[in-house]
């Protein structure tokens, strides 16, 4: 963070911020965009800052993968097009390349035409947890950032901070393992920690057996529905800043409208799938518990302090129970085709068999 307080003063071009997930990038790429386009270099009470420190400034056009990759298309139309034209208001043009190792070649080769005759109005912030898998010619043409792993004490400190519960936001810190984007938000999402009250009750169910297991599934997949559902709000709220008095979308702003509105409807086709794995998140975690209660872990050793771990499965079944998950996890986070009911039934039917 202090390089690149040092670099706002002085940009160069382009940077890779390289580190874990959970370490910062997403919060130091946003503090990085503000001080750009603020007339004071970031002083985070302005209209600048508030915009860009939740991404929605005008200037500033984030590029994320659809799908497993990010497509040749998406560069051109989100990175290539912007950057020769005007920025839509005064000061620089910010691009923010959000998980930069998924560029498919035809898109990191387009990429780097940019990158090697760069407008000077422009500064690009490529974000990865695999900076290593980005091409060498484009990881030359920027300056590296690197990140470590944050520690739990510093993740509730920003949260807390920011005015969440310091119960909560121990949990949610626990619970994502110091990942401060996650963290933040479980524990300011509004739908809070229901997820876990969720997982609880799918683990609940598995353990009744497969017609129980295949009842948890279910219920998971209704309560991601229901978090589905319940952010069509964010949208109004997201655009309100560039409407006039009348509710109409300002002409100098539509651009701007666009993108938040096709970030929204990325954020929207994942709802279920992320709904869905924090749900096994939670099961995880109280199956963690199960298991290091068992060999004496208290308190502060516990994922879930303020759940009484039972004692219903040996550590052996336990355990299996939660690998099986977490294998659960890793497939729908790498294959995003698969079939999410299919997926959760296979998974609560394993429990069910360990249980029995």
């Amino acid at each position: 963070m202090a390089f690149l307080r040092r670099a706002a003063v002085r940009p160069h071009h382009a940077y890779v911020l390289a580190g874990p997930e959970g370490s910062g990038k997403s919060l130091a790429a946003r503090a990085f965009a503000a001080a750009l386009l603020c007339d004071l270099g970031g002083c985070g009470a302005c209209r600048d800052c508030r915009l860009a420190l939740s991404d929605h400034h005008p200037n500033e056009f984030l590029v994320e993968p659809e799908g497993r990759d990010i497509h040749v298309d998406t560069v051109r139309e989100e990175v290539c097009h912007p950057a020769s034209r005007t920025a839509p208001e005064p000061g620089r043009k910010i691009f923010v390349i959000r998980e930069a190792d998924r560029l498919s070649a035809a898109a990191a080769d387009t990429l780097l035409k940019v990158l090697e005759e760069p407008p000077a109005d422009a500064v690009f912030l490529l974000m990865s947890a695999r900076a290593h898998e980005l091409p060498d010619t484009v990881r030359s043409r920027c300056h590296m950032v690197t990140f470590t792993a944050l520690s739990e004490s510093f993740v509730v400190e920003v949260l807390t901070s920011e005015g969440v519960d310091a119960t909560r936001a121990q949990l949610a810190a626990r619970l994502t393992g110091g990942n401060l984007g996650r963290a933040r938000r479980l524990a300011t999402d509004e739908a809070g920690l229901a997820f876990r009250d969720a997982a609880v009750h799918a683990l609940d169910l598995a353990s009744r057996g497969p017609a129980g297991a295949l009842a948890a599934a279910e219920a998971v997949l209704a309560a991601a529905a229901d978090y589905k559902k319940g952010m069509k709000s964010q949208l109004d709220d997201e655009v309100a800043p560039f409407l006039d008095e009348k509710g109409r979308p300002e002409d100098m702003y539509r651009g701007a409208i666009r993108r938040i509105e096709i970030r929204f409807k990325r954020k929207e086709r994942r709802a279920e799938r992320d709904y869905v794995d924090w749900v096994l998140l939670g099961a995880s975690a109280v199956l963690r518990d199960r298991i290091a209660s068992s060999v004496g872990a208290l308190g502060d050793e516990l994922l879930n302090p303020d759940i009484e771990p039972a004692a219903d499965l040996t550590v052996v079944r336990a355990a299996r129970g939660f690998a099986g998950l977490e294998a659960v996890r890793a497939e729908l986070a790498e294959d995003l085709n698969l079939n999410t009911r299919l997926v959760l039934e296979r998974a609560f039917l394993c429990l069910a068999e360990i249980a029995a």
